[in-house]
């Protein structure tokens, strides 16, 4: 995880990010200066930003926006106050309304962003600067010390590529913290394609079936938002095991990038997970993220032991078989 260190320090009113990185300063720099590569780290898990503006000089100003998977909004603006390529920039950062003016009761907050070489490759200090004590605690009581972690920690697939990040290495899990789970798989094709089988149940029963020997029996998907699905599955003949399927809503769609949905077991009482998929494609590749939210650690590591991640991995195969390739 390229993040070292966050500290906040309450009478400095400060809070510094550390992150040091195993490519050059420059590298680091055009991530942060470009704002299609900013996008795909600068909101949390969870909350992927977007940015609809992006005037690069001084005076000039940014605007965006990070999206729950509730489909709840957060938008924010910086004013670039100075800019000195490619060694730092630094910003005016203020929580927005729909307008771009800023919101009574919330702060602003200046922020540095320096870029310096190291032996091993580039570390980027993050300085945000409070106007109170108050502004500081109230941030700090928001998650910003957590959310700018996670943020950062998604920057090694931006800055490597996707192929020489994620090529070769199969369905990779890595647990967040006890409620969150992010999977991520590369998949050799289009994001076009890979968005399709996703949500045409023709190509779902070709591809999403776990290990040898299943079926899909049922695959039922109303593809708008606040539309239902239903999965199931049964053992083909010879094969040991009982029927199972999910269902749930669709609560976000935004093609081909993001698809947000419930997952609940059919007829069971267990808890419901919400399911956070996004698709990236860069040279003919497409990055699948799904970022999974259970109730709590007991309930995501008796998922896990079922060797959910091996089946996925499986049924990608499968994909980049029968379907992408």
């Amino acid at each position: 995880m390229p993040v070292t260190s966050v500290e906040s320090d309450t009478e400095a009113l400060t809070m510094t990010l550390v992150a040091d990185f195993r490519v050059g300063p420059e590298r680091v720099w055009a991530a942060f200066t470009d704002p299609r590569q900013l996008e795909r780290f600068w909101g949390p898990p969870g909350w992927p930003a977007t940015f609809t503006s992006f005037a690069f000089e001084a005076g000039g100003r940014a605007r965006y926006e990070m999206r729950s998977a509730g489909g709840e909004v957060a938008r924010g603006s910086w004013r670039f106050v100075d800019i000195e390529a490619p060694r730092g920039f630094e910003v005016v950062d203020s929580f927005v309304d729909e307008e771009g003016e800023a919101i009574p009761g919330m702060p602003s907050m200046r922020m540095t962003f320096a870029f310096e070489a190291t032996e091993a490759g580039a570390r980027l200090t993050n300085v945000t600067y409070f106007d109170s004590l108050e502004a500081l605690e109230q941030l700090t009581a928001m998650g910003a010390v957590e959310g700018a972690t996670l943020a950062m920690n998604q920057l090694d697939a931006v800055l490597q590529g996707l192929r020489e990040f994620a090529q070769g290495k199969g369905t990779q899990l890595e647990i967040l913290d006890d409620q969150h789970v992010r999977i991520t798989r590369l998949i050799e094709g289009p994001r076009a394609l890979v968005w399709r089988a996703h949500l045409d149940p023709d190509l779902m029963r070709r591809w999403m079936l776990g290990p040898d020997g299943w079926r899909m029996s049922v695959s039922e998907v109303d593809g708008v938002e606040g539309g239902r699905y239903r999965i199931a599955w049964e053992p083909e003949p010879g094969t040991e095991g009982e029927a199972f399927g999910f269902d749930g809503e669709i609560l976000l769609l935004d093609e081909p990038r993001r698809m947000v949905q419930t997952e609940h077991m059919t007829g069971t009482d267990l808890p419901t997970t919400v399911n956070d998929l996004s698709l990236y494609e860069e040279d003919g590749a497409t990055l699948v993220t799904l970022l999974i939210e259970y109730p709590d650690a007991a309930t995501r590591d008796a998922v896990l032991a079922t060797g959910m991640v091996d089946g996925m991995e499986e049924s990608f195969q499968r994909m980049e078989r029968v379907v992408v390739g």
